[in-house]
């Protein structure tokens, strides 16, 4: 009788032997996604000089001290400051009795103090205060002529000061980083055009079986659509991957065989789904239980040379339901790793989360591989069974504010429409076999 492996088992011998990817300098918009291997420090500062945070006027702070809308502080205009400008015209400095007109983002004007909100202003028309500063063309007499201020203000007001953000010397993100939007952003703004990562992994996903029919065409006797690639390589995706779907393969074989071994060229990690229990159409096992396998030389010894392929796929049976047959090797000169996934929805996308999710996460180079888990209150009217000795993962609906969570669809490994409106997995262990309802359970979050 062949051995029962347990879940942790054949989790802990997949990723014992999946390496994290070897760590790549690439462009920005490329890294995104993407797992920093270094520290990335600040080598300037943030912002790089002190600069306004309003559209306004810079002004000296004692000439518009005790100022208000009855008694304004009279100031004369003497030049514009716009955005990426380096100043005033000539380099001069605001002295007393002046002010510059001054734009969100424009360097703070050698001699000025504070910025005055435009809205705090007559905008230098003469009237009563305004409401946004005038277009520079359309009003170029608004850089020179004479401005009311009716508002006080304090040293150094709307003003973001030099550094403020980061300075030289810090730490900008530290290595292990996940690289997206706002760290990309940080990245831009302190003047990195690259980082060194570890690149997001190439997943191919495929199904086999004759039975299976593309969405769009017309069903014939006899004929499924395939979901399983679709719902794996979106899977695989979410999971930080790029991820590659080939169409169904038929049961043939020599067909997955040669399928396989064109996909090992873009492939970091190759998922299949289907054939690999004991019917006598699962041609999964017959296709990749000796693909792989390193050659003999003449003698009838193991070639030992760099470039052997992998030592093949072993085919396990699993203490869980649903999703009990497994495989998992590796095959190709680069000894690409495979997971070979059972065919029903339900077991393919359970066995995903518990093994391909963890593997495309250490290939990453994560430190925490796996779905966040919680202990939750099971919700339901009478008890669930489970086999003895088996783990059963059960679809469910988590409730975080109660502490809950309540079964969805039934125990069928087939039962696509209640998968997708699950956001958890509920986790029996092996020696229980009945779940009262109030039972605390562990729940593995999905969402």
């Amino acid at each position: 009788m062949s051995t029962i492996w347990s879940v942790d088992e054949h989790l802990e011998d997949i990723l014992a032997a999946v390496r994290p990817l070897e760590p790549i300098e690439l462009q920005l918009p490329d890294a995104q996604g993407c797992v920093l291997v270094e520290d990335v420090v600040v080598e300037v500062a943030l912002p790089p000089f002190d600069n306004s945070s309003m559209d306004g006027y810079a002004v000296r702070v004692s000439d518009v001290e005790g100022a208000s809308e009855e008694f304004p502080a009279v100031l004369t205009v003497v030049g514009d400051v716009a955005a990426g400008a380096g100043g005033l015209p000539g380099g001069r400095a605001v002295a007393p009795g002046e002010a510059a007109r001054i734009m969100t983002g424009a360097p703070l004007p050698e001699g000025a103090e504070a910025v005055v909100p435009v809205e705090w202003t007559d905008g230098g028309t003469g009237g009563g205060p305004a409401t946004a500063m005038r277009a520079h063309s359309d009003a170029p007499e608004g850089a020179s002529g004479e401005v009311r201020v009716h508002r006080p203000v304090k040293p150094r007001a709307h003003v973001r000061a030099r550094g403020s953000d980061v300075r030289p010397g810090d730490l900008a993100l530290p290595a292990g980083s996940v690289v997206g939007p706002a760290q990309i952003g940080l990245l831009a703004a302190i003047g990195r055009a690259s980082v060194k990562v570890r690149p997001r992994p190439r997943v191919v996903v495929l199904s086999t079986g004759s039975e299976l029919a593309q969405p769009g065409e017309e069903l014939t006797g006899g004929r499924i659509y395939d979901s399983n690639s679709f719902a794996l390589t979106a899977a695989a995706r979410d999971a930080g991957a790029i991820a590659y779907r080939v169409a169904a393969v038929a049961d043939d074989a020599d067909a997955l065989r040669a399928t396989i071994e064109d996909q090992l060229i873009r492939a970091d990690l190759v998922v299949t789904t289907g054939g690999v229990s004991v019917g006598a159409y699962d041609v999964v096992k017959e296709a990749l239980s000796s693909v792989g396998h390193a050659p003999r030389d003449a003698e009838g010894d193991p070639d030992t040379e760099e470039d052997a392929p992998g030592p093949g796929v072993d085919f396990r049976r699993l203490a869980m339901q649903p999703g009990k047959p497994q495989g998992f090797g590796s095959i190709g000169p680069d000894h690409t790793p495979l997971l070979a996934l059972p065919g029903n929805p339900v077991s393919s996308y359970v066995s995903f989360e518990l093994f391909v999710r963890p593997a495309i996460r250490t290939l990453m180079g994560l430190d925490d591989v796996h779905r966040p888990t919680v202990r939750a209150t099971l919700s339901v009217d009478e008890a669930l069974s489970s086999p003895s000795g088996k783990r059963q993962f059960l679809r469910g609906r988590y409730d975080a504010e109660a502490g809950t969570v309540t079964p969805v669809g039934g125990p069928g490994s087939h039962l696509v429409a209640a998968l997708a409106q699950a956001d958890a997995l509920i986790v029996l262990p092996e020696d229980m076999t009945s779940a009262e309802p109030g039972t605390e359970t562990e729940v593995i979050l999905l969402r």
